[in-house]
């Protein structure tokens, strides 16, 4: 009778509460959804593209409102306390988000600016202003959450699942500038080394996320996620190695080679984010095995 007490008192407090949109939370999330929209509409009306930043930056116009409208619905409805007692820490889940979309949107305003913006491209200004006030309301949300609210993530918005959320965001960035190694089958081995790892990045990250699933699961999750590092450092080892050699030897950097035009900078910039998520994966794996073996911070 206590679990379903439980649950009847729960249930009576998810009523419809409108006021929340009033709050300085919800004046955030509908400023989000506002400028998100509105960017993305300027985007589509600049015209299509091929190019893989311009359709990252359209997935990410179009995501991160979507996931904000969907929380301020859960919200307005009062509907977290549900999920708060059944299967996920809310907080930690909005804050993470909030975190994610600051990564997301921040990326697309310098990739967009990059790309679309010059001295004769009034419109591509205007998208590119729009972007960055898009990543200005995101970065607000976060600031708000952990340093004037104060907020502590309890896995998505706290240090390991952050570490997962960066390394998924690096995966990302590197598919998206992936050129030139069609015909070469040792960069073809760098690009499943890149793709092993990134499929099982959300599934650890929503198996956290979701406690009630996280205890239902056969095996340890943390050793899993262990094992996944070390796999994940060695084959970027690899990358890391293959791919500078194999694709810059004898491909020395143009003389012309403008950022917004130039292959050669793009295939640079693969190597460079390789670089980056070695580090993360590493030093995400020192601070798992570290939680392994029950190391505490005095």
């Amino acid at each position: 009778m206590g679990l379903i007490g439980d649950i009847k008192d729960t249930m009576s407090k998810a009523v419809f509460t409108p006021s929340s949109l009033l709050s300085g939370r919800g004046g955030l999330h509908m400023a989000q959804i506002l400028m998100s929209v509105v960017t993305f509409i300027l985007g589509a009306f600049r015209g299509g593209s091929s190019h893989t930043y311009w359709n990252y930056a359209m997935f990410t116009w179009a995501f991160c409102p979507i996931m904000t409208l969907v929380i301020t619905i859960i919200e307005m409805f009062k509907l977290d306390i549900i999920l708060n007692m059944f299967c996920m820490d809310w907080s930690d889940f909005t804050t993470g988000m909030a975190m994610s979309s600051t990564l997301m949107t921040v990326s697309v305003a310098i990739t967009y600016a990059n790309f679309y913006a010059c001295l004769k491209c009034l419109y591509g200004w205007i998208v590119t202003i729009f972007a960055f006030l898009c990543a200005l309301v995101y970065t607000l949300e976060v600031v708000k959450d952990k340093f004037l609210d104060k907020k502590k993530g309890s896995y998505l918005a706290a240090a390991p699942g952050f570490w997962k959320v960066m390394e998924a965001f690096v995966s990302c960035m590197i598919f998206i500038s992936l050129t030139g190694y069609r015909d070469k089958p040792a960069l073809i081995l760098c690009v499943v080394a890149y793709a092993i790892p990134f499929p099982i990045l959300p599934l650890i990250i929503a198996t956290n996320i979701l406690k009630k699933l996280k205890t239902c699961l056969p095996f340890n999750l943390d050793r899993f996620v262990f094992i996944f590092l070390v796999i994940s450092v060695v084959l970027y080892i690899f990358a890391a190695i293959m791919w500078p050699i194999f694709m810059f030897r004898n491909n020395p950097r143009p003389s012309d080679c403008p950022p917004s035009f130039c292959i050669w900078a793009i295939q640079f910039m693969v190597a460079f984010f390789t670089y980056v998520n070695l580090i993360l994966f590493t030093l995400d794996l020192i601070f798992t095995l570290l939680g392994i073996l029950d190391f505490k911070r005095t």
